[in-house]
């Protein structure tokens, strides 16, 4: 296994740690981790890039691992009372839609990697989450609402990524005699 798949196992394995201190309210330590997790995402890709190491195994896991990460901190989120829960639902939607795709085009022996709306979207998302983890400091000092900005952007941009996903894979969602 290459370093970056390492690498993405490694910001899995962080996920149970984080839920656990993030449910425990320790919210800056809970945003440390979730940072460091998201260091993962960009190193791996980075050095999966660089270095020539892109895998089949890292197109499908690293999508999912921030899937995972993510997904965790809003569901947590929302037990919390942080976030709205309809936020959340329009995400994971959307989540649980493009990881059916990716699925269906793996049985049909297709890879489809993540595009750059939805690299833009999980950064969004990992921002959001990361204001929110630090309690919207020091926007807050400002009186900025900047967490909210970012969770209002990152939900937005979720859909818009969704939507191109569908678009540019709707192949997959045809039946064989639809394709004509």
């Amino acid at each position: 296994m290459n370093l970056p798949n390492k690498l993405t196992i490694a910001r899995i394995v962080m996920i149970p740690v984080f839920v656990v201190v993030l449910l425990l309210k320790y919210y800056y330590a809970a945003a440390g981790i979730f940072v460091l997790a998201s260091v993962t995402d960009f190193l791996d890709g980075y050095i999966a890039r660089k270095y020539n190491m892109i895998s089949n195994f890292g197109k499908l896991m690293d999508p999912l691992a921030d899937k995972l990460l993510v997904t965790s901190a809003l569901v947590c989120l929302v037990e919390l009372g942080d976030i709205p829960s309809w936020m959340v639902i329009i995400i994971l939607s959307r989540e649980f839609t493009i990881s059916i795709l990716r699925a269906v085009a793996a049985a049909e022996g297709k890879v489809i990697a993540a595009s750059k709306w939805g690299k833009a979207k999980t950064v969004l998302q990992m921002i959001a989450v990361i204001s929110i983890l630090i309690r919207n400091y020091p926007f807050e000092l400002l009186n900025i609402p900047f967490s909210d900005i970012a969770l209002w952007a990152a939900v937005i941009l979720t859909i818009i990524s969704g939507i191109d996903y569908i678009v540019k894979n709707r192949i997959f969602f045809m039946d064989k005699g639809d394709e004509q």
